[in-house]
């Protein structure tokens, strides 16, 4: 594990769109039509979301995300240099800015659809990673980009999410895999040197070469959105790996960050500060 930085330097290799959301009773089944609130846009996407994540939490975040040229870009490009987030890596492109429409029902369950847009253009080739502590990327990226970041990274977390198919030397470079309990159905942990699975409300659960070294519940709160709280997790595991915590402090501290995330509507509207989450941790 890398050594104790109290402002780890995170670079964030992702998507950044912009959020549709609109609330309903209940969500849609396939081919049936419901009723719902007014559209609320609200700033999104893998990267985005992580990179404006680790910043609360105290870090010095890099975002490398390509945007539109267009007003949409401009507006998620304000929002993010609001959370503290560098924006010296994030490049432009012909295409419109991701856009991401996404329905959350009463239970605070959701669906997503994702037009990727100007994030297919995503490039790291001016990119020097070797001046990141830690590098955490996420599986909506250009598979190219994911490769060469792996490789070039002094330190890389890897989030499997969307579930897609890893190249197994891209696996062995990660210093940490995060996945849900369906995308750890599809690899072998035994062949990780540390794989974080989480499993919503039921917490999370750190392997070491398949052997369970460090297990976290999850705050007992109800949900307005979960739409994010993968995200939030990732960058606050993220954050404590690269300042050196123990398995079992940083899975306790990114535990209790993403339940703090779904407390608000949008990914990035309930972004737990590094003093809000150790406030709950010494509740608990």
């Amino acid at each position: 594990m890398a050594g104790p930085i109290a402002s780890p330097r995170i670079g964030v290799v992702g998507t950044a769109n912009v959020d549709l959301v609109v609330r309903c009773r209940r969500l849609a089944r396939p081919g049936e039509t419901v009723l719902g609130d007014d559209v609320v846009s609200l700033s999104g996407g893998k990267g985005a979301n992580q990179a404006a994540a680790a910043a609360r939490l105290g870090a010095h975040v890099w975002l490398m995300a390509s945007l539109g040229d267009d007003a949409r870009g401009e507006w998620l490009l304000e929002v993010l240099r609001g959370h503290g987030v560098h924006d010296d890596y994030v490049r432009r492109s012909a295409r419109p800015t991701g856009t991401a429409f996404i329905t959350v029902d009463d239970r605070g369950e959701n669906q997503i659809v994702v037009s990727s847009g100007a994030n297919a253009d995503l490039d790291l080739a001016d990119v020097d990673l070797g001046l990141f502590d830690v590098v955490l990327a996420q599986m909506e990226i250009p598979t190219l980009v994911l490769n060469d970041a792996a490789r070039r990274s002094r330190h890389f977390i890897l989030n499997v999410a969307p579930a897609a198919p890893v190249e197994p030397d891209t696996f062995t470079r990660c210093a940490v895999v995060i996945a849900n309990e369906v995308e750890a159905e599809s690899f072998d942990l035994s062949t990780l040197k540390h794989c974080v699975v989480t499993m919503g409300a039921g917490g999370a659960v750190h392997y070491a070469n398949g052997r369970e070294v460090a297990r976290a519940a999850a705050l007992k709160i109800d949900p307005v959105d979960t739409v994010g709280a993968g995200d939030v997790f990732c960058a606050a595991y993220a954050v404590m790996w690269a300042r050196g915590s123990s398995a079992q402090e940083a899975l306790s501290y990114a535990v209790t960050a993403g339940s703090l995330a779904i407390m608000a509507l949008g990914a990035q509207g309930a972004l737990p500060t590094d003093e809000e989450v150790t406030t709950w941790l010494a509740r608990a």
